[in-house]
């Protein structure tokens, strides 16, 4: 499979390309941890990037576009790929695409994870990050017992700086200004599916596979195109005439590198149609299917999420009492510590003097047996 997810920020494409990724066996490519590992290697175009980020310039997409392809001619990637993060708009989408022919991997899918702007700033703003072991928490979502502690290592809390309503409010705007042109662009190529973000990852997870599950996979055969036959006919002398042209063959060309021309067949794109038309009865069913069971549960999920809210708020006042118990005995605790600091001198000194006490007493003893073992002795000669 060959596939591009799309979704604003918070949709939760991480996620599922983690849960992609293994199950199938393939790369997720991240173009910024791709740009970082390239100019932490010093690649040649590692270099490139490295220069233009020193000069607070924007890496060039011909440099991104690169790196790509050098990252799809490893062997992990030859059953195909999860992009993440670009294209970001149409000319990197052209671009891509171009690239990716030329390659013998066309993109196969474009996924968008679809989350109402309202769901995705309660996720952003609610989110919540253990300084210590780095659990996430959501306090609308998935509140932790205590707030401000963690549940698992009893850490503080961190709220990110970033995620506050104005600046998630300006990264959703640019995200829509940016992917709404890139959405429709996807779709006039008949490679857009949207799945619904909102609900169990389970679920999401569920409806996302049922899309890519039955794409094909591996690299589709690249060959340079054939150059033009012309045929000359004879002719009388003195009778002038016109060149023939060889029919063309039906063919997609794209361009890559420095005018080097590629061509994916015709019937290689035939083929790649006829299974990808042939799959899509089958992921309609099974997202029919998904959506009936989805709707089947909602007043369940529904009701559990009332009484979840419920018990929270029943819970509120216990956690409120529990915090203030915590802060309460806290000099208790810090007293305890300090007297226990206090007392080590003197368990150290009791400690020494009880060996020296145990060395004494066994010194005793050895020099009373001392006699009667000599008298043994003695007797046996």
């Amino acid at each position: 499979m060959r596939i591009v997810l799309l979704g604003a920020p918070g949709s939760g494409k991480g996620t599922q390309a983690k849960r992609l990724v293994e199950k199938y066996k393939i790369p997720q490519i991240s173009t910024g941890d791709l740009l970082r590992a390239a100019v932490s290697a010093g690649t040649p175009l590692g270099l490139k990037a490295k220069e233009a980020m020193d000069a607070g310039q924007l890496v060039s997409d011909e440099i991104v576009l690169g790196i790509i392809r050098e990252r799809l001619a490893a062997p992990d990637a030859n059953k195909g790929f999860i992009l993440d993060g670009f294209p970001r708009n149409i000319p990197q989408a052209e671009a891509l695409d171009a690239m990716l022919a030329s390659v013998g991997m066309p993109l196969q899918a474009a996924i968008l994870i679809d989350v109402d702007f309202d769901v995705l700033m309660q996720r952003l703003t609610g989110r919540r990050t253990c300084a210590s072991c780095g659990q996430m928490y959501n306090i609308y979502t998935s509140p932790p017992q205590l707030d401000d502690r963690c549940d698992k290592c009893g850490g503080n809390l961190r709220h990110r700086a970033d995620d506050n309503e104005e600046t998630i409010g300006n990264r959703l705007r640019v995200y829509t200004a940016q992917t709404a042109p890139l959405v429709e662009y996807f779709r006039s190529r008949g490679k857009l599916y949207t799945v619904d973000g909102v609900g169990e990852i389970d679920e999401i997870f569920a409806q996302i596979d049922a899309i890519a599950g039955p794409l094909p996979t591996g690299r589709v055969e690249v060959k340079p195109a054939e150059p033009k036959v012309v045929s000359v006919p004879k002719t009388a002398p003195g009778k002038k005439t016109t060149p023939e042209k060889k029919p063309e063959e039906k063919t997609k060309v794209s361009k890559v590198g420095a005018g080097e021309e590629m061509a994916v067949s015709a019937d290689q794109q035939a083929a790649e149609s006829k299974v990808a038309k042939k799959a899509a009865p089958k992921r309609r069913k099974a997202a029919a299917k998904k959506a009936a069971v989805k709707k089947k549960a909602a007043p369940k999920k529904k009701a559990a999420a009332k009484k979840k809210g419920a018990a929270k708020k029943k819970a509120a006042p216990k956690r409120k009492a529990a915090k203030k118990a915590v802060r309460k005995a806290a000099p208790k605790r810090k007293a305890a510590k300090k007297a226990v600091r206090k007392a080590a001198p003197k368990r150290k000194a009791a400690k020494k003097k009880a060996v020296a006490k145990r060395v004494t007493a066994k010194k005793k003893a050895a020099t009373k047996r001392a006699p009667k073992k000599a008298v043994r002795k003695a007797k046996r000669k």
